[in-house]
């Protein structure tokens, strides 16, 4: 399918208005193009012809606001000490939550460090969660019944094993896709541009989201890279690309489910650039002070994804508030019966370190794992 530059969505046969992205590139101040929107920050819809069923719509909003209970209760427990070094996501709730909510628990998720809220989304238990981020054998590996691999920390390197998994359930004949996230610093990365090269020469059922947060560690994004709209990237591959406003979590949803569809029905991969803000600093023990300034910073907390998504739930009947107190109270509740259960893992093995690395032990992990204990045992 060839890529439009019109404002219409993936699979819209009718030709958009000139003007319909003109709500997104002046709440953005974006002068290097558009981005889908159905919902503006303010909380008023943009595009009403698009919006899900009331049922999707109740449960984007549920993800986002477990994801962000767990960003908030993650700075906590690790000013305490009982969370190691944590890469902060709030206010990327609608890029992370919208995109994975389109997937089913026969899809591929290859998360970066940063994308807890998309494995969450997706079914990833919050207690084993936690435990990854304890750093604990425990959280490293994945449910068997879920294809969410760890968080990736190497830049780049989940790209081309995603359109590996995608090639392989599409040889297997089946109609799973696999998605792939990557920060707007990765886009550079070499990785990045093989990975959209083989998915699209081999017309793999990938989904591929660029999380433009903006920042690349304390590198800002117009820095490394004189591209304005890192969508366009995918023209180079022959491949669809789609710029959509990356904390309005109906139109993620929206993009990534059509780009599903499409993956599904063989009809190839997509690249699809979230454009967000990463509000919070690079981890948890990051000051991110010393590079960016309060112009930088301008703007952004008022468009707050799960605010704007709350004002457009309580003005459409379709939450009160007191339907958002049992919710908030629910995931609560649903947060600290797993943190129990993280609290109650028994303590690591040194030789554990050695487990969950290849499905069957090489020869030399068995030597490896034979000398750890015989020295633990001295």
């Amino acid at each position: 399918m060839t890529r439009k530059k019109s404002a219409k969505t993936l699979s819209d046969p009718t030709p958009a208005a000139p003007d319909a992205f003109a709500a997104s590139a002046a709440a953005y101040d974006e002068a290097s193009g558009s981005m889908f929107q159905i919902l503006a920050p303010d909380g008023t819809l943009t595009r009403p012809d698009l919006l899900p069923p009331a049922d999707v719509q109740l449960r984007l909003y549920r993800e986002m606001r477990r994801a962000r209970h767990f960003d908030e209760r993650g700075w906590v427990l690790y000013r305490q000490g009982r969370l190691g070094v944590f890469p902060p996501f709030g206010g990327m709730e609608a890029s992370q939550c919208g995109t994975a909510a389109a997937l089913t628990g026969d899809d591929w998720l290859f998360p970066t460090y940063r994308d807890t809220g998309a494995a969450l989304t997706l079914g990833l238990p919050i207690a084993r969660t936690l435990a990854y981020w304890r750093t604990s054998p425990h959280g490293w590996a994945m449910p068997e019944n879920l294809k969410v691999l760890p968080f990736y920390i190497p830049i780049a390197t989940q790209y081309p094993q995603a359109v590996g998994a995608a090639l392989a359930e599409k040889r297997q004949g089946t109609r799973n896709v696999a998605m792939a996230f990557i920060g707007d610093g990765g886009s550079s990365e070499g990785d990045f541009h093989e990975a959209l090269n083989f998915a699209g020469a081999l017309n793999a059922p990938c989904v591929f989201i660029l999380q433009n947060n903006g920042w690349a560690i304390s590198v800002p994004t117009r820095s490394q890279t004189k591209a304005t709209n890192l969508s366009k990237r995918a023209d180079g591959y022959g491949i669809p690309g789609v710029r959509v406003d990356g904390n309005d979590v109906l139109a993620t949803w929206h993009v990534t489910n059509e780009a599903v569809q499409r993956a599904r029905n063989g009809e190839g991969p997509t690249l699809i650039e979230t454009v967000t803000y990463r509000i919070k600093p690079h981890t948890v023990a990051d000051d991110p002070s010393r590079y960016r300034t309060e112009e930088d910073n301008a703007g952004w907390a008022e468009k707050d994804p799960v605010e704007r998504m709350r004002r457009h739930l309580l003005t459409s009947g379709l939450l009160t508030e007191e339907g958002e107190g049992q919710l908030l109270a629910e995931v609560a509740a649903e947060f600290e019966a797993a943190l129990k259960e993280a609290d109650g893992y028994p303590d690591p093995t040194p030789a554990e370190i050695l487990d969950h690395v290849f499905a069957e032990p090489t020869p030399q992990l068995v030597k490896q794992r034979a000398e750890l204990l015989a020295e633990v045992d001295a």
